[in-house]
């Protein structure tokens, strides 16, 4: 592993997890204008993906930063996959050696549904699309964290 120099708070590539146990959105996005996009969803097996996709996205973004969307229960509590995303995020961060943070993502998948179908209809709700969707969502999220409302 080559050691980088990573960008100052605010200037940070940002690549972006909705983790799933059959399914790994991910998108990609920029601190410096809080917008994101989606990349390719990566399937997983029990929540272990093909690491060697995920390998190939890291080297072709760069990111400074990696954020794991934490499923959690409406009331804030952890839920089963709540143990497993954080599990994965550390595994990310063993991988590649990047920063790895969590991102609260309760409503995502509704918010990621309703803005494919907004975009193209029923035809826009495969299971990759949503993943993906959910991912720039949890990046957005985020980044308004900097920014406020």
């Amino acid at each position: 592993m080559t050691k980088r120099t990573f960008k100052p708070l605010g200037e940070r590539t940002v690549m972006g997890f909705d983790f799933g146990t059959k399914s790994i959105g991910i998108a990609i996005g920029q601190e410096l204008t809080g917008t994101a996009s989606s990349l390719h969803a990566v399937k997983a097996k029990d929540g272990i993906p093909d690491w060697q996709l995920i390998k190939k996205q890291v080297d072709e973004w760069q990111p400074d930063l990696m954020v794991v969307g934490l499923p959690l229960n409406m009331d804030g509590t952890n839920q089963e996959v709540t143990f497993k995303a954080k599990k994965f995020a550390n595994r990310l961060h063993n991988h590649f050696g990047i920063p790895v943070e969590t991102q609260d993502e309760r409503l995502t998948t509704a918010d990621a549904k309703a803005r494919l179908f907004e975009q193209g209809g029923y035809r826009n709700l495969g299971k990759g699309n949503v993943d993906n969707m959910s991912a720039v969502i949890i990046l957005e999220s985020f980044f308004e964290q900097f920014y406020g409302d």
